[in-house]
């Protein structure tokens, strides 16, 4: 079933998120007014509440939890989420060892936005507001999606 849903020709992106699922959520939003159904999000919840709001808004489809994560990171094009996917006990404990390892050992491109509660710094990154930081993702990383991004 993954190879058939790899043959459809749509760029899977896979939206990972924890706690309230707030950060996918407006990620998801921005990229469905973006590329509509061009594309195919799949969103991906430490835990059911993440999950469901990435749902509303708009993914194309969803999964909570490990096993969801470890099975599903290496089967899409593209992994967005916080920076603290790749961390193992990140998100108040809600990436596992396990999840932290799926992500980062994805062969897909991994696209982290720097916010952080982990008590990790990244040193040279000016602290931006999350709607400024998810422009920047879509206009910097994803304009070879689609030729109607428009710039700036």
């Amino acid at each position: 079933m993954i190879n058939q849903e790899k043959k459809s020709g749509l760029k899977r992106i896979c939206v990972i998120d924890g706690q309230g699922g707030g950060i996918g959520s407006a990620i998801i939003k921005k990229l469905k007014e973006i590329f509509g159904e061009t594309i195919e999000i799949i969103a991906l919840g430490t835990n059911a509440i993440a999950t469901a709001q990435m749902l509303k808004a708009k993914a194309n489809k969803g999964a909570s939890g490990e096993n969801a994560i470890v099975r599903t990171a290496g089967t899409v094009d593209i992994i967005i989420g916080a920076i603290g996917i790749i961390m193992a006990h990140a998100m108040m404990g809600e990436v596992t060892p396990k999840m932290a390892e799926a992500v980062a050992g994805s062969p897909a491109k991994k696209l982290l936005i720097p916010l952080s509660q982990e008590h990790i710094e990244i040193i040279g990154i000016p602290s931006i507001p999350l709607p400024h930081l998810i422009e920047a993702l879509i206009q910097e990383n994803l304009k070879d999606f689609s030729d109607d991004i428009p710039s700036g």
